[in-house]
């Protein structure tokens, strides 16, 4: 997969924005950047759009800038000297992706039908747009068009917002998702930036879904681990369970057998993308240790983080 499609799929929302005066670019770039979600689909549904791109990847050169609502190869290469690294047109036109195949731009065209899926099988696409999500059915028409196809990815867009975008990002054939609720037009007129980086940072704290699990505390021997996981079940009636490397009271406490990653033991994170915790968190500066990483299934669902907090080495846990 192209590179800046597999860089959506590691940021799971794309913000899709509509500018009418090119100046609030930049401060709406910076506002998307401070909530986590250094990426924006500029649509040219207005004459500000060419110079909003210009603006946002010139002074902002770490977001992810592409053009939404492309209708024809002019607008394309427009967005494309502009500085646009991807394109996004509401439907499928032939025209318009063959040239972006041709000079390797990526673009996800507009799909609703098994027939548009397979014309964008037929230009070697692998990611499409499915729009409108919500009024041509939802994930549930998602789900029956896309069952013949397991070789394409979908970025649902239309009527997303944060009660629904989990649903969504839940369905591995969806590699991420579009939408406006956190850039209103209104809320850039208004020049509300605070406003998009809290609702921003909301969405980005939904999608990612982190949570406490449990705390792992490294004992000395088997017989020291259950002892203290026998503590803490008589102190709070939490039910013991014993297991081959570990103890635990109840689900939150977990008592190791001999002395695992952590100086003290370790913090186990529930996330709802593992893959996208890890994008999310390096971006903000936090290594991981690929090396521990565990897998299930062909599906990672385990791995430490390289630095310890307090003396806890900190795990993440695929829910």
């Amino acid at each position: 997969m192209n590179y800046v499609l597999k860089k959506i799929g590691e940021l799971g929302i794309v913000p899709v924005v509509k500018i009418n005066d090119a100046k609030d670019a930049v401060p709406l770039g910076k506002a998307l950047i401070d909530g986590g979600l250094p990426v924006a689909e500029i649509t040219f549904r207005t004459a500000a759009a060419e110079q909003a791109i210009k603006n946002l990847t010139a002074e902002l050169p770490e977001i992810l800038v592409g053009a939404g609502t492309v209708l024809s190869v002019d607008q394309v290469k427009k967005a494309v000297n502009a500085g646009a690294k991807f394109i996004v047109s509401p439907g499928f036109n032939p025209e318009v992706v063959k040239y972006c195949v041709d000079n390797d731009i990526p673009i996800t065209p507009g799909v609703s039908n098994p027939t548009d899926i397979e014309m964008a099988l037929g230009f070697g696409l692998e990611v499409v747009k499915f729009f409108p999500a919500e009024a041509f059915g939802g994930l549930a028409a998602l789900k029956a068009i896309s069952a013949p196809y397991g070789m394409m990815k979908f970025i649902p867009t239309g009527g997303i917002n944060a009660q629904n975008v989990n649903e969504y990002l839940s369905f591995n054939k969806v590699l991420a998702c579009g939408g406006s609720w956190m850039v209103k037009d209104d809320l850039i007129a208004n020049g509300e930036f605070e406003k998009i980086t809290a609702l921003t940072r909301e969405a980005v704290n939904t999608m990612l879904g982190f949570e406490m699990a449990h705390i792992g505390i490294n004992a000395e021997n088997a017989e020291s681990a259950l002892s203290i996981a026998k503590t803490y079940s008589n102190m709070f009636a939490f039910p013991l369970k014993e297991g081959n490397s570990s103890n635990f009271a109840g689900t939150g406490i977990e008592v190791n057998k001999s002395k695992g990653l952590g100086t003290n033991g370790h913090i186990a994170i529930r996330t709802n993308n593992i893959n996208r915790a890890i994008a999310y968190l390096e971006r903000n500066g936090f290594e991981v240790d690929m090396s521990t990483a565990r897998e299930k299934n062909g599906a990672m669902i385990a791995v430490y983080l390289k630095e310890e907090v307090g003396g806890f080495a900190i795990h993440l846990l695929q829910k």
